[in-house]
């Protein structure tokens, strides 16, 4: 993700963006996105599949959300992200345009031209934002770094072919080995 020169978008510089074109915005510096790829879209279908179907079985309350899917992060002009995956548990933050506020949990997967985006400028924009849970699913080292920041934060991780704990749902995990298979 490239940051564009001027300083200071806001989110109705993202909606006048051409048709097919998508851009994050972090604290008024505009990012470009790139077409994902064919692994990480596998990988975001699965998930949603598994999310949400755990969520259904369990009559949860929770939403899941693939990208594109606006996330106003901070509810100010100047922050607006699609995160890979946005699992939202409280109602009151969804309207017709998306999220206002911070998702419960993001799972982000990475890209080869992501990596500082999701590792450092989103870890902690989520985590000042009140993301209870955090995931960078990182294809080419096939690994998962998870971050819980509710109550007592925590990091680990995970290799694909473990179970990894989902912090926010206790008692379940997701093995992305079998996802991919």
């Amino acid at each position: 993700m490239q940051a564009l020169k001027k300083a200071n978008y806001t989110v109705e510089d993202i909606y006048a963006l051409p048709d097919g074109q998508r851009a994050e915005l972090i604290d008024g510096e505009l990012y470009m996105m790139s077409p994902p790829g064919r692994i990480h879209q596998e990988l975001v279908s699965q998930l949603v599949k598994q999310i949400g179907n755990y969520i259904d079985a369990h009559h949860g309350e929770c939403k899941v959300y693939p990208a594109p899917f606006a996330v106003f992060l901070n509810e100010d002009s100047h922050t607006y992200v699609e995160p890979d995956l946005s699992i939202i548990c409280d109602k009151n933050k969804l309207d017709d345009r998306g999220c206002n506020g911070a998702p419960d949990w993001v799972i982000e997967i990475v890209s080869p031209n992501s990596q500082r985006m999701d590792y450092l400028t989103k870890l902690m924009k989520y985590q000042n934002a009140g993301v209870r849970e955090y995931w960078i699913v990182n294809p080419q080292t096939r690994i998962v770094q998870t971050y819980f920041f509710a109550g007592e934060e925590d990091s680990k991780q995970f290799p694909f072919d473990e179970d990894i704990p989902i912090s926010i749902y206790e008692g379940w995990s997701i093995n992305i080995a079998e996802l991919l298979k």
